[in-house]
This record gives C-alpha cells, structure tokens and sequence, in this order.
C-alpha cells in the first residue's frame, strides 16, 4: 500500500498560524462580555477595531491600537516605523465631539461602548 501524503493546509489555517496569545484572550473576553470592540477612524478615513477591556482607560486604548497597528505591520511584512511620540503630540482621540484628552480616565466616563467609534482630529497649532 502506498503511504498517503498529508493534505495541504488551507491558507486560511494558514494565515491564522501566526496568531498570538493575546488576540486569543481578546476573543475570549469578548465572547463573555469582558472586553469591547472601539473601532478607531484614522486620519485617512480607515477603520480599525480595537479590544480592550470593559473598563480600559483612554491609555489602554491607546497602546492596544498601537499593538494592533504593529502586528498588522509585522504580519504584512513592512519594518514601517511609525513614530507613536508624534501622532500622539500632533493627533486627538475624539468620541463625539469630544477630546479624550485625561489618558487616566476610562472609556465609559466618555461615554464609550461595545462598538462605538472614536476619530483622529488633528490638533490646532497653538
């Protein structure tokens, strides 16, 4: 009997492969109403969503973007560098017509929830 080769992944599979521990604990608290999805709207119009914790602060929300942005970079292969010191000193988070200006207070003081948007506004010069 001729030994049989071993099917081909799917890509699909594939592509999940490089998913990391912290994406897998994001799903999970979602899935048991423990984290929210907060789709930033970036300057350029795109749209990305974000999980964070119920409670997440507006820093939290802040370096969960950036660790979505990295990965997503890192995934496409791009060695982008992107100056997060910048963005934040030239860009404000905005959920209603309103700055998220205190990094310590949380989403929900703002109003934020389960699938709301908040905006890039680029900041006025002084």
């Amino acid at each position: 009997m001729a030994a049989e080769e071993p099917a081909e992944e799917p890509a699909e599979e594939l592509a999940h492969a490089e998913v990391t521990a912290e994406e897998i604990g994001s799903q999970v608290a979602l899935e048991y109403g423990q984290a929210m999805t907060v789709r930033v709207c970036k300057a350029d119009g795109e749209t990305v969503p974000v999980v964070v914790v119920q409670n997440a602060s507006v820093l939290e929300l802040k370096k969960a973007l950036r660790r979505h942005i990295q990965l997503r970079q890192a995934r496409q292969g791009g060695v982008q560098h992107l100056s997060w010191k910048y963005i934040w000193r030239t860009y404000h988070l905005t959920y209603a017509g309103e700055k998220l200006a205190d990094d310590r207070k949380k989403l929900r003081e703002y109003g934020i929830r389960n699938r709301d948007e908040v905006s890039f506004i680029k900041k006025l010069r002084k």
